[in-house]
């Protein structure tokens, strides 16, 4: 049987995206997101439930989220699913935490309303300034040069 841990989720930072180098050199960043859920009750009392998420990012995804990004910026996050499991110091108890590795952020609205996307994995072809890769199949580059032309 196969599996699928696939995650796409829009929301808002709840914080300043913090970068950090590992020991092995590579970028590291965690994010903060908000992810806010409303509806309307049978008896038309408007509600509000709020979803907090933890991400992390690596590599020139984790550079431009940190340059980029800001409190309160909307996001797409689109990763995976990971557990983390460790013991607790003080009190010696199992603990965990499920988080999503993101592999790909797209910056939506804010800072002059221009859309920006960042790869965590580019695939082989050129990058762009705002940080996505060029499809580097040989269909996809046709239709583009066709819409270039």
């Amino acid at each position: 049987m196969s599996n699928l841990n696939r995650v796409m989720l829009i929301g808002n930072l709840t914080r300043t995206p913090e970068l950090r180098t590992v020991g092995n050199g590579a970028q590291v960043c965690e994010l903060g997101l908000a992810i806010n859920r409303n509806w309307t009750e049978p008896d038309g009392q408007r509600r509000e439930e709020v979803t907090y998420v933890d991400i992390t990012v690596w590599g020139r995804t984790a550079e431009n989220a940190a340059k980029f990004l800001t409190k309160g910026r909307s996001v797409f996050v689109e990763g995976r699913l990971q557990l983390d499991t460790w013991k607790d110091a003080q009190t010696g108890q199992d603990r965990s935490k499920l988080r999503v590795i993101g592999d790909r952020l797209q910056f939506l609205g804010g800072a002059g309303s221009h859309e920006q996307s960042s790869e965590a994995s580019e695939p082989a072809g050129e990058s762009t300034p705002g940080g996505a890769a060029t499809p580097s199949s040989p269909q996809r580059g046709r239709y583009q040069q066709r819409r270039a032309a």
